[in-house]
């Protein structure tokens, strides 16, 4: 079975790791001066704060023992616990008196002793092991607190761990007891601060290091890496720090850093060679990184190459690195090296509601279909199996309930790079027969396109559409529709997330010429959306968001036009409170018949409680008119308050809304589910 958004990482049962990358570790050189009294080197450290925080996510359970979302669903501990050679388990008391509550929160989440108390160690030594790990990592949490006089004290069993022979034996009973004292000493600020060869002509305040600054370790780890890529934007592939003197003196408080940086010479890319492909054509790999040999090197270019390949969703990993030299040429050699997932993924799932009932849906997809990222994927789905809209006067009508049902088939195909590196071609067909309040539709339709990324940010799509339907709605008994159109999209998204934004904006525009040819009505459909976020603090914990709606459908009357392609709202994907196609003119039977034009909006004010739970109130509004421009007098709003639970792969979302102007027909609330943010 498919893991769905995890697929990603798991493909199969091979369990899904992310972890920061340590191998930097072996290249980090740091001389520390102690020409200054009370100076004391702090190289070690300072480096384990860049390195020390791994994080491990599985998205396969054992065999014995399931979670899901950090909470254990069946199993004990005890199974995990089974590869444990002499388990040992332990208890942690961890203090810092001085240390505000702040610090004493981030130290807490430091230490792998609090982290892991759960879980036993492997014996006495075990113990001690991850005890003086453990102290390593709780003064590089100091240190990235610009906290170079702290002073972490560990004991076990009530000695320290620097007076235990590593043949120690702890024999009283479990847990032993282990206590962590922290002394965390004074603030540091930045002193002198000197860049030098290469670097010399940069101001050390636009990489934020100036004197009485911040002087935590995070900040200039993070300034060193910002002044390397500052200099490999000049297509310098080879600017590396060749020197780095970094002072703490404890009578003033300040940290003294002087960075040594060699640019090397400009070069341009020279071959791209991969490493790992077994089923995925070894040459389409390279020209999916758009990196042709001859054009200057551009870091961001690397970014982009890997984010693309791994956009291809047929590689586990994707690492992108230059070479640590130039060639012959004097070219940088560009090393690409992936691991593939499996090819083949299914998947199944259901959906279960009072009033629409049972929906059940299917997929199987191959992601690598002719050896060069093709994909395909066949998905089927029934819905509305014991829903209000099926049931039948006489029940042994069993005929009339199947045609009562909702049935949706299809099968896509996407090849990626028929005309560059940014493009891809997709096919799709499908058939479907639904049933919403609005009308009764059979749709068969056929259509391929081709979309293009023009920058990052940009992307346009183009598609030509062949759809054969017949719909009975309020206009039209029942009627035939033979429709060739052109779908054109533009959108621009500069979201810093696409899962759960915090800042950025993304705009979309959508046209679609249309002609039915059994009617020789051409019509023109039109929309506009736009959606913002803006975070109120830094840290991302208050996020107000909005979104904006509109469209149209020129050149035709509105009977004339499928009702499929009319506007209608109201829902959990427009206005919250009201039923699915709630909102709009309505005939007598009060069945909807849909607009020609449409504006929505929503706000949200989205506030994260914790790390994992948050609370958004909202509002949204919106309003259906048979003119092609609206009147807007009929429009209706809705609000409410929902709830966010973080996820890897993005909020699962309950809103809860009540409509503010409700008709005769309006329910009291709605209730609304879903995976990610509303917009």
């Amino acid at each position: 079975m498919d893991c769905g958004p995890f697929t990603n990482a798991c493909g199969g049962p091979d369990k899904f790791i992310v972890w920061s990358e340590i191998a930097l570790m072996a290249k980090w050189k740091q001389r520390i001066s102690h020409e200054k009294a009370g100076v004391r080197p702090i190289g070690r450290a300072f480096l384990a704060a860049f390195l020390c925080a791994p994080v491990v996510l599985a998205c396969a359970p054992s065999a014995s023992a399931f979670e899901l979302f950090g909470f254990r669903i069946f199993g004990s501990s005890d199974d995990e616990d089974a590869d444990i050679a002499d388990p040992l388990r332990y208890s942690v008391t961890l203090t810092a008196p001085d240390a505000d509550e702040a610090l004493t929160e981030r130290l807490n989440d430091a230490s792998s002793l609090v982290a892991d108390v759960e879980r036993p160690v492997s014996g006495s030594l075990g113990l001690i092991s991850k005890a003086r790990s453990d102290r390593e990592r709780l003064v590089a949490a100091l240190y990235a607190e610009a906290r170079y006089e702290g002073v972490v004290t560990i004991s076990i069993a009530g000695q320290p761990i620097d007076d235990l022979p590593p043949d120690t034996t702890f024999t009283e009973a479990q847990p032993v007891p282990v206590t962590i004292e922290i002394a965390p000493g004074p603030f540091f600020t930045l002193g002198d601060i000197s860049l030098e060869g290469d670097a010399a002509g940069l101001l050390p305040e636009e990489f934020g290091l100036m004197r009485g600054g911040d002087a935590g370790s995070n900040v200039v780890l993070t300034a060193e890496a910002r002044i390397v890529r500052k200099l490999k934007e000049g297509g310098r592939p080879l600017a590396t720090v060749t020197g780095r003197d970094v002072v703490a003196d404890h009578d003033s408080a300040t940290l003294d850093v002087t960075l040594t940086v060699a640019a090397g010479p400009v070069a341009a890319y020279g071959e791209t060679s991969v490493e790992g492909t077994e089923e995925v054509d070894r040459d389409f790999t390279a020209y999916m990184t758009g990196l042709p040999r001859g054009r200057t090197y551009a870091p961001q270019e690397i970014d982009d190459a890997r984010e693309r390949l791994q956009g291809l969703a047929v590689f586990n990993s994707v690492t992108v690195r230059e070479a640590d030299a130039l060639d012959a040429d004097g070219n940088i050699p560009i090393a690409v090296e992936v691991s593939e997932r499996k090819k083949r993924y299914y998947g199944v799932g259901a959906t279960i509601s009072n009033t629409d009932g049972l929906g059940l849906e299917g997929y199987w997809g191959h992601r690598n279909l002719f050896g060069r990222a093709e994909k395909l994927r066949i998905e089927g789905a029934i819905s509305g199996i014991g829903g209000n809209g099926t049931q039948d006067d006489e029940p042994d009508e069993a005929l009339n309930y199947v045609k009562n049902l909702n049935y949706n088939a299809a099968i896509m195909f996407e090849k990626p790079g028929v005309i560059g590196p940014d493009s891809r071609f997709f096919a799709n067909t499908r058939v479907l027969l639904e049933h919403p309040d609005a009308y009764d539709r059979f749709s068969a339709k056929g259509s391929m396109g081709v979309a293009y990324d023009l920058t990052k940010r940009q992307t346009v799509s183009a598609e030509l559409a062949i759809e054969y339907a017949r719909i009975t709605d309020a206009f039209n008994p029942e009627r035939d529709f033979l429709i060739v159109s052109t779908p054109l999209q533009y959108v621009f998204d500069a979201r810093d997330s696409k899962l759960d934004p915090k800042s950025g904006f993304r705009l979309l525009a959508f046209a679609e010429p249309s002609y039915d040819a059994l009617g020789r009505v051409p019509f023109l459909k039109i929309k506009g959306e736009a959606s913002a976020y803006y975070s109120l603090d830094t840290a991302g914990k208050f996020v107000l968001a909005g979104r904006l709606v509109a469209g149209s459908v020129v050149g035709a009357e509105i009977d004339e036009i499928p009702a499929d392609r009319r506007f209608y709202s109201g829902g959990g994907g427009s206005v919250r409170g009201y039923a699915y196609q709630g909102i709009g003119p309505k005939n007598l039977d009060g069945q909807p018949r849909g607009g020609v034009s449409l504006v929505e909006t929503s706000a949200e004010m989205r506030f994260a409680v914790t790390e994992r739970f948050g609370i958004v109130p909202f509002i949204d509004a919106g309003t259906v008119s048979e003119d092609p421009f609206p009147d807007f007098s009929d429009f209706r709003a809705g609000a409410g308050v929902g709830i966010r639970y973080l996820t890897p792969f993005g909020p699962l979302r309950v809103d809860g809304a009540i409509p503010l102007n409700p008709g005769p027909d309006d329910p009291d609330f709605g209730i609304y589910a879903g995976i990610g943010q509303a917009f």
